[in-house]
């Protein structure tokens, strides 16, 4: 008499079938008060010394956030040649390293109303492997550059009806393997003033 397999139990299914599926990287997250334009640059120097080359970082915020003060910290932080001021009529620069660290390349998108498809022109996914590319207004433009990358939002604090001037909060949120153990993230937590 032939022997019929038994059917395994649905939790054992379930399981070996969780096994089969990798698990995506769970996003990290670090919230930070900044107090002013030299505390947003401070911030900008900080997140640079977390970066590496093939780091893609989106920068979301209003006009006037502080999009461009942090990326002029970042490019401190890099040590790249150059003042890093907003490439909007540009769309982009790029600030070669004077430490032989990777290059900034600062993208604007403002001006871009498409996807990647628009931005395919600036060779960004030729730059991206040995550079950090910062890409301001990029959110739904291009993420299709990479799995992993930082998107850090700048809101103006509004405190009892009023909108603080200098102050802002910023959340600096890791996507992807990259940043799936918070590479350093948490320690951007807190308040940043003069």
């Amino acid at each position: 008499m032939e022997e019929v397999p038994r059917e395994a139990p649905r939790s054992q299914v379930r399981e070996q079938a969780q096994e089969q599926v990798p698990a995506q990287a769970p996003d990290t997250e670090a919230h930070v008060t900044v107090g002013s334009p030299d505390a947003m640059q401070d911030l900008g120097r900080r997140i640079a010394a977390l970066l590496r080359p093939g780091d893609l970082v989106l920068l979301t915020g209003e006009l006037g956030a502080g999009k461009t003060t942090l990326t002029r910290g970042l490019g401190e932080g890099l040590g790249v040649r150059g003042a890093v001021t907003s490439p909007t009529f540009v769309i982009a620069r790029v600030h070669p390293s004077l430490t032989g660290g990777p290059a900034l390349v600062h993208v604007d998108a403002y001006r871009l109303g498409g996807g990647l498809d628009e931005m395919e022109d600036l060779d960004l996914d030729v730059s991206l492997p040995e550079s950090v590319v910062v890409v301001e207004w990029g959110d739904g433009k291009v993420e299709e550059l990479s799995d992993d990358r930082l998107h850090v939002v700048i809101r103006r604090a509004v405190g009892h009806e009023e909108v603080l001037d200098d102050v802002r909060e910023v959340a600096v949120r890791g996507v992807g393997a990259r940043w799936s153990a918070g590479a350093g993230l948490e320690s951007l937590a807190g308040v940043l003033s003069e």
